[in-house]
């Protein structure tokens, strides 16, 4: 608690009665409470002069704490915007090639759109060479039903005019024949020769002949007069003789 100095009561009139009149005015105690006021000034100025040093060495750590702080953000914002760029970088990369991509695969969408129109195509034309062959094949077959029954009606003049010419008859074809002649050749027993008539239309004419034959128009000629293939068959082979064997006597 702190002590209150009180101003002691002067008597003036005791005073005055002396025959010395004086006042103590007690300079010592005022120097003792002067000198006691000085030191503690000095000590209250020596407090401040110490914590405002304290104070000004804490700011400084403090200043230079927030600073290194500081300069650590900084470095990292710089840091933030160096990947920023690198990812803003990558990023267009990114869409760059994703544009790229994009123009591919749509290039291989129409490429596939095209490979599947063609394939319908090429399976279109399939179904229809498929259907086409069927037909061949049912015609090739109705011809071969009808080559057989032919064949089944032949005379026995045919058959017999087969064996003494040597000759085959067959179809190759809707109204053709396909007529092999064989020994006809003495220096080639095997050498055959053959021709194919096309007997669909009004006018007999010959398709192909092998060996060609000089006088084949003429005798095609005089088959389209007579109507007779049988002597047709005959006289091309006494032909073809007279042509391989010009010292055999034609029959």
């Amino acid at each position: 608690m702190t002590q209150t100095f009180r101003t002691p009561q002067i008597d003036l009139a005791a005073i005055l009665s002396h025959q010395h009149p004086s006042i103590d005015l007690r300079v010592e105690t005022f120097e003792n409470s002067s000198r006691n006021f000085l030191k503690a000034l000095t000590g209250y100025k020596n407090r401040a002069i110490t914590t405002l040093s304290e104070r000004r060495k804490h700011q400084a750590h403090e200043k230079k704490k927030l600073t290194e702080k500081a300069q650590a953000v900084e470095a990292e914002t710089g840091q933030c915007k160096l990947k920023e760029i690198e990812l803003v970088a990558q990023l267009e990369r990114e869409k760059e090639e994703r544009k790229d991509a994009e123009l591919t695969v749509a290039g291989l969408k129409r490429q596939l759109a095209t490979l599947r129109d063609k394939v319908a195509s090429v399976d279109t034309d399939i179904e229809q060479y498929r259907a086409l062959a069927q037909n061949l094949h049912r015609e090739k077959n109705k011809e071969r039903s009808t080559l057989s029954l032919y064949a089944s009606h032949v005379s026995p003049e045919a058959r017999l005019c087969e064996e003494r010419l040597s000759s085959t008859i067959e179809g190759v074809g809707k109204g053709r024949l396909l007529v092999r002649f064989s020994s006809i050749d003495p220096a080639d027993p095997d050498r055959e020769a053959s021709l194919v008539i096309d007997i669909s239309t009004q006018n007999y004419k010959v398709i192909t002949s092998s060996p060609p034959l000089p006088s084949m128009s003429i005798l095609v000629n005089n088959l389209n007069e007579t109507r007779d293939v049988y002597a047709f068959i005959r006289d091309v082979r006494s032909a073809y003789k007279s042509l391989l064997d010009p010292t055999e006597d034609i029959p």
